[in-house]
């Protein structure tokens, strides 16, 4: 079995329109600016919160987050 690859939100800043249900739906990863819109926690989604995360992205009305593997994975 192959081990399970990180994950690490992202958000398009261009198609975010700063509704801020992501952050009702996993405040542990994600907060709000003063303007609604998204700041995210650097680093791995912990496994433990995968399922949280997938239900954000999942239900962001703009389809603007997502789940990708980190920077230094998608160079190689």
């Amino acid at each position: 079995m192959s081990p399970r690859r990180s994950l690490v939100l992202a958000v398009d800043p261009i198609a975010c329109q700063g509704h801020g249900g992501c952050a009702e739906l996993f405040p542990e990863g994600i907060r709000l600016d003063d303007w609604g819109y998204p700041i995210l926690r650097p680093g791995p989604v912990p496994d433990e919160l995968m399922a949280h995360a997938r239900w954000a992205v999942s239900n962001c009305p703009a389809l603007a987050l997502r789940l990708e593997a980190p920077a230094a994975e998608r160079r190689r």
